[in-house]
């Protein structure tokens, strides 16, 4: 079989997640995905931003990538 560059595509299965967070957070998510909308001019709601929010966070938490790379 030939090689081709582009490597096997990972599991792309969405899972679903169910949180709580309390009232400070999800005003301040709400007031997120306003300034977003303010931003970019497209409304998106929280729960489409999270995904990408904590996607963000993970990749620029030096510390968390240090450990994932060591593994």
């Amino acid at each position: 079989m030939t090689d081709i560059k582009l490597p096997r595509l990972p599991d792309r299965t969405p899972i679903k997640l169910t949180i709580t967070v309390g009232a400070d957070l999800s005003q301040a998510l709400k007031d997120y995905a306003d300034l977003y909308r303010v931003q970019y001019g497209v409304q998106e709601s929280v729960t489409d931003l999270i995904p990408f929010m904590l996607e963000a966070f993970l990749q620029s938490d030096k510390g968390f990538s240090r450990t994932v790379r060591k593994s």
